[in-house]
């Protein structure tokens, strides 16, 4: 059955829905009832149509549109208890979001309590990730490893994490917001039947509750949701990287390993042709010390090599406000804000950026906040440690001169 319909003896072809419909995916047509000629019908194309629902809403008189959705049955959310993150690692090393989202773990459990922390780690050869995850402190540690598991075989990673959260049924799983965990948990949410929110800037459990409270950008930005799961378990979220503060080592762990071999290793549908290696001639932004930012100031996407420059000399990276990526004067992946990444490097320079407060909420965390405007008045600088109201093409061949000289 289509999601929706129209009830073609209802409808008047008053074209309410027509003008309603945001996405244009509403028309008229007709005769489509035998034996009547006086009006057309409305169509619906479910290629443009999104169930926004507000064709329903304008046609309450007459009642001629229905939606069908699907729902699930509640689980029974009392068999779940603990928290449990994603153990993410790459080309033989554990991701560095991992401390991250195992320290908001830490914290998660610390609100409720007595929560037990785990870690699942799935791989070929990651039975020596096992100690560094012990020395942040987790519980435990789920583990399968056998060597026909692949590094890309998602697929086959997310059927074995989804078995493992099944048998273990965790309260809470959290994975991180990169590039595997924003592929690899909607395929386990999916499979479990469960809601995801993506790409959290904070974690906390909801005291009256205990629900957790997954918190998000929205709207381009513009406003913060926090999402409840009431009703289905684990209750699932990625965190975005460098917003969480990671966790602290130990000196004596005393968690476990528990291997889980009694799982059966599906066989990939995948195929793995070549890793390519993205090549910049600056660091990654994540995870720099050092990060030198453009923005509408720097008036013509060539004068980017001004920043690039200045990053250069430093050991940095470039990055970017939204205004100059919706530009199109550097890619989005450079960009920095509460719709781009979050840093929190050692020192952020910030050239010809005004401040607004989407920016501002990816790189306050800086240790130092060094702002370059025109502007006297830029709310940039109500955040920076060092603030140079100058001309940004003055100021900052200058710094490199300098830099470069060694002073």
């Amino acid at each position: 059955m289509d999601p929706i319909r129209v009830i073609a003896q209802n409808c008047v072809g008053c074209k309410l829905c027509v003008k309603v419909c945001p996405f244009e995916a509403i028309t008229l047509a007709g005769p489509l009832v035998q034996g009547r000629t006086d009006r057309n019908t409305a169509i619906i194309d479910l290629g443009k149509c999104t169930l926004c629902g507000a064709c329903v809403e304008a046609c309450k008189r007459y009642n001629a549109i229905v939606i069908t959705r699907r729902t699930f049955r509640g689980q029974d959310v009392s068999q779940y208890s603990g928290i449990a993150v994603y153990a993410e690692h790459r080309r033989g090393k554990v991701a560095s979001v991992v401390p991250e989202i195992i320290g908001a773990a830490q914290e998660l459990a610390r609100q409720r309590t007595s929560a037990v922390v785990a870690a699942i780690l799935v791989g070929s050869g990651v039975r020596a990730f096992a100690r560094e995850l012990l020395s942040y402190g987790v519980d435990e540690i789920w583990m399968i490893d056998n060597p026909s598991i692949g590094d890309f075989d998602e697929d086959v990673q997310a059927d074995l994490v989804t078995e493992i959260l099944l048998e273990k049924k965790p309260e809470v799983f959290l994975g991180g917001g990169t590039v595997v965990g924003r592929s690899l948990l909607p395929r386990i949410a999916a499979r479990i039947l469960t809601g995801l929110t993506a790409d959290c800037t904070e974690l906390s459990i909801d005291q009256e509750t205990q629900l957790l409270r997954q918190t998000r950008p929205a709207f381009g930005g513009n406003i913060m949701a926090t999402i409840l799961c009431q009703n289905h378990r684990p209750q699932m979220a990625t965190v975005r990287h460098k917003v969480m503060t990671p966790a602290s080592t130990v000196d004596n762990p005393k968690g476990k390993v528990i291997e889980l071999n009694h799982i059966k290793i599906p066989k990939s549908k995948l195929e793995f042709l070549e890793f390519v290696e993205e090549k910049s001639a600056t660091v990654n932004l994540v995870e720099a010390d050092v990060i030198v930012s453009g923005g509408r100031g720097i008036k013509d996407p060539k004068n980017f090599e001004l920043i690039e420059k200045l990053a250069l000399t430093t050991g940095g990276a470039v990055g970017a406000s939204r205004a100059a990526v919706d530009a199109g004067w550097i890619p989005y992946s450079h960009q920095v804000g509460q719709t781009g990444k979050t840093v929190k490097p050692t020192v952020y320079i910030a050239c010809g950026i005004s401040g607004a407060i989407q920016h501002l909420a990816g790189m306050k965390g800086a240790d130092m906040i060094i702002a370059i405007n025109s502007d006297p008045n830029a709310p940039i600088f109500d955040v920076a440690h060092y603030g140079i109201v100058g001309d940004l093409f003055q100021v900052v061949p200058e710094l490199i001169r300098r830099l470069e000289a060694g002073g």
